[in-house]
């Protein structure tokens, strides 16, 4: 997995070291212990089904992305967070080791990710990921920068 997310780094004009650690990196608390980061600094790659259609959404780890907000950005009548069945067969990846490019799908990224200078991202197992600058990775994804957080509530 570990090479396939090289190649399509490099396909994509980043070049980015890998590192598979010793300690698993799995879910964003998982990873930013393992780097001793904040959880902002962890760019989690999440499949949705918008209308039954898989897309990747890259969400800062401080983030939860609002179903509601992110039907609306996408058009779509019905968003669901794709199983871990789903996210294999979408992706070719596990989760917790879906890497924020490498398989096709349309990305979305929270743009919040542009507040940091660096973000860490899955490799393509739940042991790897690699550093990255949000917007280079912005650029050579193609994604769609918007706000997965709904707008709080008004009471």
């Amino acid at each position: 997995m570990r090479e396939k997310v090289i190649a399509a780094a490099r396909t994509l004009g980043l070049e980015v070291d890998i590192r598979t650690l010793d300690q698993p990196t799995r879910t964003v608390a998982e990873a930013a212990n393992a780097l001793r980061v904040s959880e902002a600094a962890i760019a989690k790659s999440l499949v949705f089904l918008a209308d039954g259609e898989p897309l990747v959404v890259i969400a800062s780890g401080a983030h939860r992305v609002d179903p509601d907000t992110l039907a609306l950005v996408c058009d779509c009548a019905v968003i669901d967070q794709a199983t871990p069945d789903d996210v294999r067969a979408a992706t070719g990846f596990p989760v917790g080791g879906v890497p924020p490019f490498g398989h096709g799908l349309p990305v979305l990224m929270d743009e919040t990710l542009l507040e940091q200078n660096v973000v860490y991202a899955a490799g393509g197992d739940g042991n790897t990921l690699f550093a990255v600058d949000p917007r280079k990775l912005a650029e050579a994804t193609g994604a769609r920068l918007i706000r997965v957080a709904g707008e709080p509530l008004k009471l």
